[in-house]
């Protein structure tokens, strides 16, 4: 070994790395976010609460009558058809398609009833037996099962045909409406079911009471009205079928399917899903809740036609994506529906209620109010993402 040139000095020790500026990100670790980063999914999350909140708060103050017993059984009567329809297209938008034909499959699903019973009345059956088979079988499930195969007609074209739902779903919105107008003929079905009357326009009273109403001026006298509350057997079905639709989506393989479905389709696909079948079965889906909140609808007017349900795809899509489900698929669900529909008809039911705001102006009113909304909890999830 050559001998070295001078005395073996340790080695100098290296020196530290200068510290990072405030909030720059350490290198190798992932930048961390900040407060409004934090703070914004939570807010996405609840701000269709927080807008619910403000309506009641509002409402209790600036309506008379609005915080009364007879104010809830309304809310639920107005929001149950609602919600039933709801839930089919929160399963069509979290797979991130459309369905157009929820108002018109709902007439037709209902006109379908009101014929075959029209039909069924005429004839003389001896065995009670007989009448309550038909009555229960042929003139209610079977409409039901023909919305659910036009849902399954559309699944099948839009995949097969890659046009977009929209495209194909407004083609049987015109079919539905045709078949509603051929079997009717114009006019409208007085008789229906005995289950479908009492479905849509009966309830349960859990709480009886009198309200008293003071007198306006000294000469008259403070009389007592009924104020109770009901609970309708549509809100009860509608109740069933909402957490029936949020054990599907929560809690089984096919909700699981759903959200990949409409999240990336390519990699669901490429995951093994069926994608096309997971669209055909979420159209059917749809159809069926159609159909089920026509006949509700129905039961409650105790009559039904050609010409019902015109707002109601517009009224169910303003509730799924007022309650925060994307409509590019992949996120929302049935509590956020549910939140959705209590919004809309708590604000529905509350302007109905206040009697200084001129009735030409209501529609308006409760128009600027949804876009407030809607534009609200837009601008968070884009945030958001």
């Amino acid at each position: 070994m050559a001998p070295s040139d001078g005395p073996n000095l340790p080695s100098p020790l290296p020196l530290p790395e200068p510290a990072p500026p405030p909030g720059a990100a350490v290198p190798g670790t992932l930048p961390r976010a900040s407060t409004w980063e934090q703070v914004q999914p939570i807010l996405q999350d609840i701000a269709p609460l927080v807008s619910l909140v403000v309506l009641l708060i509002f409402f209790s103050l600036a309506a008379d009558g609005f915080l009364r017993l007879t104010t809830i059984t309304h809310v639920l009567q107005q929001g149950s058809i609602l919600a039933i329809v709801a839930v089919g297209l929160t399963f069509v938008l979290l797979c991130g398609e459309i369905d157009l034909s929820v108002g018109t499959m709902a007439t037709a699903v209902a006109c379908t009833t009101g014929y075959l019973f029209d039909k069924a009345i005429k004839w003389e059956w001896t065995s009670p037996w007989c009448v309550l088979l038909i009555v229960s079988v042929v003139v209610i499930v079977v409409p039901l099962l023909v919305g659910v195969a036009l849902g399954l007609v559309s699944g099948s074209l839009t995949i097969a045909s890659r046009l977009p739902s929209f495209i194909i779903t407004l083609a049987m919105m015109n079919i539905a409406a045709g078949c509603a107008q051929y079997l009717s003929q114009g006019a409208r079905f007085t008789e229906l079911p005995a289950a479908v009357d009492t479905v849509g326009g009966r309830g349960v009273k859990v709480i009886e009471r009198q309200r008293t109403v003071p007198a306006r001026n000294p000469q008259q006298k403070s009389f007592t009205v009924p104020d109770p509350l009901e609970i309708p057997y549509n809100a009860m079905l509608a109740g069933a079928v909402m957490a029936t639709g949020y054990v599907v989506l929560q809690h089984t393989r096919f909700g699981r399917y759903v959200y990949m479905t409409g999240g990336n389709r390519e990699a669901a696909r490429l995951a093994g899903v069926r994608t096309g079948l997971i669209v055909c079965a979420c159209l059917a889906i749809s159809a069926f809740c159609a159909g089920l909140g026509g006949l509700v609808s129905a039961g409650r007017l105790s009559s039904t036609g050609p010409d019902e349900n015109k707002t109601l795809l517009l009224d169910a899509v303003a509730c799924v994506v007022l309650g925060g489900t994307s409509l590019f698929g992949g996120e929302g669900g049935i509590r956020r529906t549910l939140v959705g529909v209590l919004t809309y008809t708590v604000l529905f039911v509350g302007l109905n209620k206040i009697t200084w705001i001129n009735d030409h102006a209501r529609a308006l009113l409760m128009g600027l109010v949804l876009l407030a909304a809607l534009v609200v909890n837009g601008l968070l999830a884009r945030k958001r993402r």
